[in-house]
């Protein structure tokens, strides 16, 4: 059996295999609700066959949407359109679903990702946003405002407040969002916490904000299920975040009682320079992953099965997560158990489509 396809068991959620589609903005929803855009988005992957699918970076409050467009778990309304998605989406398949929650920090108030990608304007409906340091992300960008105790207080608040909305709804993990550059990332990030305080300075000073906001989400979340974060490795720039201070976040995280981590890197400068080449991130799991207890999630184009298998067959990581490989093929999981020899069971009403009962499976693409 290909180490892909083992089961794995985080806390009481075991998943049947080790392909974890990632959240995926999609600048769609309205006034923080799903729409019916997520309907038709999140009900198709939940067919692909991974072990888990986790829901984009949703915003804890309005003004943490990194766009108007975001998902969001800060009211009622946004509570109720979760609800239905759900309830629509759990009718008809039984995969684990979880969400990433987060704070886009100085990062928010931005455009949809295909109206331009950056910094809304005032007459396009700006808001105030908010940092560890008032540090503009880029030129042109808005100038935060430096959180002060109080600020943090009622950060934490927020991200609790969205914790017990996630276990309302049934989700089966949280994600917390400490990676790309928004609120959590920027304050790990020496490139964009310039702090003089407690909260700045050393890794211990820098890592304090990020781990109360994780405790907080932890003591506020069942113990039965199971909680991560996707954190930094490296901000690709010097001076930035480097891979021993992620494995010493990462430990911290774990004495929390966080079960995995998702290694990415990037995000908290415009100036990096990333080498987007296969699996360009796995080495930095893998680091991670060999350093501290925590279940690691390897993440970034990720696109060959073979590929895929053999980082979790080595140890390089635990999981693999796929986001634009799903969107590019929303059945990607078929297509990896069909290329590694795996029987994977799918909805009846797609049965027909495999490789058993359609000659077409060997030549479609990847067939």
């Amino acid at each position: 059996m290909p180490a892909l396809f083992d089961p794995i068991l985080l806390r009481d959620l075991q998943l049947d295999n080790r392909v974890v589609i990632s959240p995926m903005c999609q600048y769609s929803a309205d006034a923080g609700s799903a729409s019916s855009w997520h309907a038709m988005h999140v009900g198709q992957l939940a067919q692909s066959g991974a072990g888990c699918l986790i829901l984009e970076a949703t915003g804890v409050a309005a003004a943490g949407r990194i766009t108007k467009g975001c998902l969001g778990l800060y009211s009622d309304a946004n509570e109720r359109a979760f609800a239905a998605l759900l309830e629509s989406v759990r009718a008809w398949s039984a995969m684990p679903i979880g969400i990433q929650l987060a704070h886009a920090g100085r990062k928010a108030s931005s455009q949809r990702l295909w109206q331009g990608d950056g910094p809304l304007a005032a007459a396009e409906g700006a808001w105030p946003c908010i940092a560890p340091s008032p540090e503009p992300y880029d030129e042109g960008w808005h100038r935060p405002e430096a959180l002060d105790r109080e600020g943090m207080k009622s950060v934490i608040g927020e991200f609790t407040q969205a914790v017990a909305r996630a276990e309302r709804l049934g989700f089966d993990l949280i994600e917390i969002h400490a990676a790309h550059g928004y609120l959590l990332s920027e304050f790990l990030s020496p490139l964009a916490n310039q702090r003089a305080d407690e909260y700045g300075g050393s890794l211990e000073n820098r890592m304090r904000f990020p781990l109360e906001v994780a405790a907080a989400m932890r003591a506020a979340w069942p113990a039965r299920r199971p909680m991560g974060a996707r954190i930094n490795a490296t901000d690709w720039l010097q001076g930035g975040i480097t891979v021993r201070e992620a494995i010493a976040f990462a430990a911290a995280l774990e004495e929390i009682g966080l079960d995995f981590v998702c290694v990415s890197s990037g995000g908290n400068s415009a100036a990096a320079k990333i080498p987007a080449v296969p699996g360009y991130q796995v080495a930095l799991a893998a680091e991670i992953k060999a350093a501290t207890g925590l279940a690691a999630m390897a993440v970034g184009l990720i696109v060959d099965p073979h590929q895929a298998d053999e980082v979790v067959r080595s140890g390089g990581a635990d999981m693999v997560a796929i986001g634009r490989t799903a969107l590019d093929d929303p059945r990607w999981p078929w297509h990896a158990a069909d290329s590694l020899g795996v029987p994977l069971d799918v909805a009846p009403q797609f049965a027909r489509a495999r490789p058993a009962t359609w000659p077409g499976a060997a030549f479609r693409k990847g067939g």
